[in-house]
């Protein structure tokens, strides 16, 4: 399952999809930023249904199963390594055993603390820049978080695996801190790349890492304009039919770090000639060298097609043979 590996007090970081795309959108931009490469991967066989089948030329064929992955970045302060972990999916049930086998993987590895990503909804404007609150497994880390100035989520819960890891990391005595971007109620369901550079940003100073984070913030700036545009059209919508100039949007705070998906079916994006070629070739160019893989990933979520390549995606960080 994994590769062998001499690793200095490695660090795992887990993220999965959920709210704003946060802790998916931080994770990837850390695998590609780092230029890590896959050393492991855990079977997905016992955790999700295969929901669809695959069609090509009249011919059947299975859909493809969610993909566990571990990635490694290997510091050459040799302070601390970095393990990512990222699922593609989060299952629906028998998540609580999962979140064990992906700490029993870890653990081999020698890790003794991680890092989860999630988001939390409030009233945050779309132009305001985000807080990042957080929450420990013990006293110690939580110590940590009070030191670098985090705001503590002191009442609540984390849904989903980015929570329940973080319980099942208490019981087997490993140090873990979560870690939640601030995003708007409203577009919870937009990826929100200011918040994912917030959490960054928050991680890797807790990490002591370095990097260049002006993609993500060019990121983060489109999808603020698009965002406000929106909340200008809702908060005008909203006034016309109250009747009221100074309506407000109604308050609402969701503490939850993760929600389920819609249920309803959404149509899939159509890429047209030109795009796929340019997607093509920027697979190719990444194949050659890892550092265009940021500038593929811009291009996906730019055409809304990322989880569509996600697979070819990270493949690209697989160690070659």
């Amino acid at each position: 399952m994994t590769e062998k590996l001499e690793l200095h007090d490695p660090w795992l970081l887990a993220v999965w999809p959920g709210m704003g795309h946060v802790a998916l959108n931080a994770g990837l931009y850390l695998v590609t930023k780092l230029a890590m490469r896959q050393i492991a991967h855990l079977s997905s066989r016992d955790l999700f249904d295969i929901e669809h089948i695959e069609i090509e030329e009249g011919i059947v064929k299975l859909g493809p199963l969610p993909q566990n992955r571990f990635f490694v970045w290997q510091d050459p302060k040799k302070k601390h390594d970095l393990i990512v972990f990222i699922g593609e999916a989060q299952p629906s049930s028998g998540r609580y055993g999962f979140c064990h086998k992906i700490l029993d993987a870890a653990m081999e590895m020698g890790v003794k603390r991680f890092f989860t990503f999630a988001a939390i909804a409030t009233q945050l404007h779309p132009s305001t820049v985000p807080h990042v609150t957080g929450v420990a497994t013990d006293g110690q880390a939580l110590k940590e978080l009070q030191e670098q100035k985090i705001k503590i989520l002191k009442d609540g819960q984390i849904g989903g695996l980015n929570g329940v890891l973080l319980g099942a990391g208490t019981e087997r005595g490993l140090r873990g801190i979560g870690l939640l971007g601030e995003i708007p109620f409203f577009a919870s369901q937009l990826p929100n790349p200011k918040a994912s550079k917030a959490v960054l940003e928050t991680f890797l100073k807790m990490i002591d890492i370095e990097l260049d984070l002006s993609d993500i913030q060019k990121q983060a700036d489109a999808m603020e304009i698009k965002l406000t545009e929106l909340f200008e059209k809702m908060k005008s919508a909203l006034q016309e039919q109250s009747g009221e100039q100074g309506f407000t949007l109604p308050g609402f705070v969701n503490e939850e770090g993760e929600t389920d998906q819609e249920a309803e079916t959404v149509q899939e994006p159509v890429l047209g000639l030109e795009a796929r070629e340019r997607i093509e070739k920027l697979f190719e160019r990444s194949r050659r060298d890892r550092s265009h893989a940021v500038e593929l990933k811009q291009e996906l979520d730019r055409f809304g097609v990322f989880e569509k390549y996600e697979d070819r995606f990270l493949d690209l960080f697989k160690k070659a043979e």
